[in-house]
């Protein structure tokens, strides 16, 4: 069977191919695995741009491991399957009247591809989704299920809630919830000059705040979304017309046309930019929180993106506008900001320290040289500003050069030998972030 990612840049031919229906049958996978001296991962849907996720000898489909599992209202956690798609169970924490506390701006990703790669949000108590774990399942490559959370197993709890898919297969997880609530979301274009001003004051202010600059334009467009002291029924979502209009029309068919067309006049690129700029408009509404913290991605690109300490981010972001500027470059996606707190996730980006991040797209059928001379310098200025790269996202760095940016990085790798000591886990992407 031949596998592939969704933006196309990685695949595999994978010797066999498997979908257990419970986590003894991956255990079962595991240890008939490492009995053949081979290698076994468990996919997701592919939204790494990375090759994290590649499968070598055995691939495990995880079609048959979704679902909710388990409720607990008295402890405010819920379990579910791995291979649930992250836009399941939003929807089934709202068939319940619950919630997750924040999320990514896409809710494709299965569970278990989402927080073993670090997905986050922005703003908020906690932007991870690694950080509102309350406990995990994995089988390991020693051919145990085990069960991990503060107090049973809290080491592989704490070092294992990123924990890249080079620890074992995640089974289940268990998230704490919060009761379902609203967020009303003001969307305003700024100038860049107004919206670098008053940043810090919209985060300080909102409860979840990003931007996202136009390349060649002196435009963004501003996201502030705020909790609401106010009943679900009481919410004013986007009319249908004009959802359809913004998200369906505009940021998917057109913004999909147009940058395709631009790959083939690349000098039309800042003239369009313009235009795509200056046609936002503001809109507020409100709605449960991850209708509104989530969205449709189907213009296929590729993408990378950083984690800078957060008083260094608009400093990255002025250096890379600038690099952008004397460049010969045309960059047709706009470049996106986000903050979030800092967690106690060791391998998190935001581990330790407030964070600012900076996410640089490409389209998918961009000009191969302009991606890569683009995406290499804007990791240069991340590297300068002592930046961490999301583990999901297209970047070079290694395991030498990984390791000073985690103070704990030797403490996952050596769960990592305990866990796997075959390393029926690894993987050629993994062989280069974490080493042999």
């Amino acid at each position: 069977m031949h596998w592939q990612n969704w933006s196309g840049l990685e695949s595999a031919e994978p010797r066999s191919v498997g979908a257990p229906g419970s986590p003894e049958a991956v255990v079962d996978a595991v240890v008939a695995a490492r009995a053949a001296r081979s290698t076994v991962k468990m996919v997701g849907t592919g939204h790494s741009f990375t090759g994290i996720a590649a499968p070598g000898d055995v691939m495990l489909r995880p079609d048959r491991l979704t679902g909710i599992v388990g409720v607990d209202r008295d402890a405010m956690t819920v379990t579910a399957y791995a291979g649930t798609p992250l836009k399941v169970l939003n929807a089934e924490l709202e068939r319940l009247g619950l919630s997750l506390h924040n999320m990514g701006d896409i809710a494709e990703q299965t569970l278990a591809g989402a927080v073993s790669t670090g997905t986050h949000g922005t703003g908020g108590v906690a932007a991870g989704l690694a950080a509102q774990l309350a406990g995990f399942q994995l089988a390991t490559g020693t051919g145990e299920l085990l069960d991990a959370t503060p107090s049973t197993n809290p080491d592989v709890f704490e070092l294992g809630r990123v924990g890249l898919g080079a620890l074992g297969i995640l089974t289940t997880l268990t998230f704490a919830v919060e009761p379902l609530f609203l967020l009303e979301a003001r969307e305003q274009p700024m100038s860049w000059d107004e919206a670098l001003a008053t940043f810090d004051a919209m985060v300080e202010e909102s409860h979840h705040c990003d931007m996202y600059w136009f390349p060649h334009t002196d435009r963004m467009l501003t996201k502030r979304n705020t909790r609401l002291d106010a009943d679900v029924s009481d919410a004013e979502p986007v009319a249908r017309w004009r959802g359809w209009f913004d998200d369906e029309l505009l940021s998917n068919s057109v913004f999909g046309a147009l940058t395709a067309a631009a790959n083939r006049v690349p000098g039309a690129i800042p003239r369009l930019n313009q235009v795509s700029a200056r046609a936002l408009s503001a809109r507020t509404y409100s709605d449960v929180a991850h209708r509104v913290f989530t969205s449709p991605r189907r213009v296929v690109f590729r993408e990378m993106e950083y984690a800078v300490p957060r008083a260094a981010g608009l400093d990255a972001l002025r250096e890379a506008r600038l690099l952008i500027e004397r460049s010969r470059w045309r960059i047709s996606f706009p470049v996106e900001i986000r903050v979030a707190p800092a967690d106690d996730v060791p391998m998190s980006t935001a581990y330790g320290r407030d964070s600012c991040y900076l996410a640089f797209h490409t389209h998918h059928r961009s000009d191969w040289r302009t991606h890569t001379a683009y995406l290499a310098a804007m990791e240069a200025i991340m590297r300068d500003h002592d930046g961490r790269p999301h583990w999901g996202k297209l970047h070079t760095r290694t395991a030498g050069d990984l390791a000073p940016a985690y103070p704990r990085f030797g403490d996952f790798l050596g769960l990592r030998d305990r866990l796997d000591p075959d390393r029926l886990f690894a993987n050629d992407y993994l062989r280069r972030v974490l080493g042999d």
